[in-house]
């Protein structure tokens, strides 16, 4: 390519980027791409173009993407613009909140800023909380929100330091916020970066506070956003927020030993190793099990402190093959009962436990893989399982209800079903779990779990782990383990395994025809097995609203979801394969023969999709 053949307008895009951009090493970043491209560099005329191809996505995820300047990438222009346009949005919702009414208006429900106005004063003004993780450039876009924020005249609190999104959305209902800002890519590569939203207080009902946005509030927050607003025109202050006091991780911890059975005191006697996958799970877990009465856990130490380079793993994402080679290592070496993992953020939390087998197999059906050396990662459908009925056993209030994603096992019901416990299933992802009506325990398949809804309306990794902790211990009293705990689950429930095709496309516009394909070609079996239901989630299905997604349920109860992944290129295959088993004898065979099965449905479903 040479330079006749750049866009004007690109360059003059570009050149108007670096002219306002806050950011000294973005800037140089954008005027050194302007003259190599206008040099006729094709791979910088290209990066330009990228870059410049169109404003990010504001929707229930917030933002994220990889950092660096221009309109499609995270940096201070865009998070000063969104942080804006949040601003815009809570306030008009306050306003919206205290409407005038005559003398003889009937009654209805009434907001704060409703009562504030009938007694003929003005409602205080939206509090939003700011939290931050390690990555690259996440206290400074904390900061310019904090900033923008504060101009704007919301009451702004600004977490004090790295910390956890499991505090920031404890904080959002701990602090009676109207909104939180978090600042991270959670398990995503070094090079991006994130923007999530909370809302609470008066712009929510109970279920949603200290939830994530869902829709219609993230189109109404887009709709605020003004993607061309020149940043210098954005007010700013360099004060006018409060730092939190440093005691909201003591508080979060405090809360979090709570959701432990207070009679259970005497069974915390657990060797674990701990890894934050160089996040900021280190600053709080290590002193929670501390606090709630356990020795304080082995850190990696490779992997202990905050490092947005993520120096000794190729994802910082612990289902992520060789992401935990180093904790499993350590435990070998001290011989440990549990090793929990927290992704960087840590919201997420991934468990491995002492295998007799070896981890040949994983040790059963639906494990993530086989670690070796006497250890094996459990599943999120495992864990799900295993915290649900941990819960269900009596730590929960009478009537609470758990649930999971409809992408997730449909174990949990089954056993909750036994157990004459609700259950609900939701749509993917925790802004649906966690709006539960009467929630108490909820999982995803993706190593998410929320088992405290009353203090973190999120998943929680921290929690979780406490949870998970206090199970194992308990059961080790018993002279049992976790894999002994999923076994009288599988000898009352069968042997369920689970697993996940991806189909990784170039194109966003594949993705679409090939949820085509299946739809106008559904497959009338799988893996040898008659198609027995066939659901179009876009209609929805039983209590779901719709979705894009579709289901197959074949004959002998295997079944497959499959939906476009909403943050990724790819389309995902949800796959769980059920296996009846009458005695303990049987369960290593048996394991090996749904583990087969379910290689079998996943290259059926393949197939059904054109994959070779």
């Amino acid at each position: 390519m040479t330079a006749v053949d750049i866009d004007p307008a690109l360059i003059a895009a570009a050149v108007e980027w670096a002219r306002q951009d806050p950011d000294d090493g973005d800037r140089a970043v954008l005027e050194a791409e302007i003259a190599a491209a206008q040099a006729g560099d094709g791979a910088a005329v290209a990066s330009l173009a990228s870059r410049f191809a169109g404003p990010l996505e504001f929707g229930t995820a917030g933002l994220r993407a990889e950092e660096g300047p221009g309109p499609g990438r995270m940096n201070r222009v865009v998070v000063r613009r969104t942080a804006a346009g949040l601003a815009t949005y809570l306030l008009q919702r306050l306003a919206e909140m205290a409407p005038v009414q005559s003398a003889d208006a009937p009654a209805g429900p009434t907001t704060d800023a409703a009562a504030d106005a009938a007694a003929g004063q003005e409602p205080r003004p939206p509090r939003v909380v700011v939290g931050y993780d390690a990555r690259r450039g996440s206290k400074t876009f904390a900061l310019d929100s904090a900033a923008v924020f504060a101009a704007a005249g919301l009451d702004t609190i600004l977490l004090p330091s790295e910390l956890p999104t499991p505090v920031l959305a404890f904080a959002v209902r701990h602090l009676e916020a109207d909104a939180g800002v978090m600042v991270t890519a959670s398990h995503n590569p070094p090079a991006d970066n994130g923007y999530k939203v909370y809302l609470g207080g008066r712009m929510t009902d109970e279920a949603g506070r200290g939830a994530q946005i869902t829709a219609p509030s993230d189109r109404d927050i887009a709709d605020c956003i003004d993607h061309d607003a020149p940043v210098d025109s954005i007010p700013l202050t360099a004060s006018g927020w409060t730092v939190a006091d440093r005691g909201i991780a003591a508080a979060y911890r405090l809360a979090a030993c709570r959701v432990l059975d207070p009679e259970r005191t005497g069974h915390r006697r657990l060797n674990v190793v701990y890894t934050p996958l160089h996040g900021v799970g280190g600053a709080v877990l290590p002193d929670l099990f501390e606090d709630a009465g356990f020795e304080r856990p082995y850190t990696v130490p490779e992997q202990a402190e905050p490092d947005p380079a993520f120096p000794t793993v190729a994802f910082p994402n612990p289902e992520e093959p060789g992401a935990m080679d180093l904790a499993l290592a350590a435990a070998r070496d001290r011989g440990a009962d549990l090793v929990i993992a927290n992704d960087p953020d840590a919201d997420r939390l991934a468990l491995a436990v002492p295998d007799p087998a070896d981890g040949i197999g994983a040790g059963g059906a639906g494990s993530a893989h086989g670690a070796g050396g006497g250890w094996r990662m459990l599943t999120g459908d495992e864990v799900g399982v295993l915290l649900g009925s941990h819960l269900m056993a009596g730590l929960r209030p009478a009537g609470a209800v758990v649930g999971n994603s409809v992408v997730s096992s449909r174990l949990l019901s089954r056993v909750a079903a036994e157990r004459d416990v609700p259950h609900a299933t939701t749509l993917t992802g925790f802004k649906w779990i966690a709006r539960v009506p009467g929630l108490g325990f909820g999982y995803e398949e993706a190593l998410g779990y929320c088992v405290a809804p009353e203090m973190v309306r999120d998943k929680d990794g921290m929690t979780a782990a406490l949870v998970a902790a206090e199970l194992a211990a308990g059961l080790a009293d018993q002279g049992k383990t976790l894999l002994d705990a999923l076994d009288e689950i599988a000898l009352d429930f069968g042997v369920v395994a689970t697993g996940q095709l991806s189909v990784r496309v170039a194109d966003l516009a594949l993705l679409d025809a090939m949820m085509a394909r299946l739809r106008l070609a559904p497959p009338v079996t799988l893996a040898g097995q008659d198609v027995v239901e066939a659901v179009d989630l876009t209609q929805g299905y039983r209590d779901l609203p719709g979705t894009d997604a579709l289901m197959y349920t074949s004959a002998d109860d295997s079944r497959v979801v499959v939906r476009p992944s909403g943050t990724e290129p790819k389309l995902k295959c949800y796959l769980e394969v059920v296996r009846p088993v009458q005695a303990a004898t049987q369960l290593p065979g048996v394991r090996a023969e749904a583990s087969a099965a379910l290689a079998e449905l996943s290259a059926s479903i393949g197939e059904a999709l054109g994959q070779p």
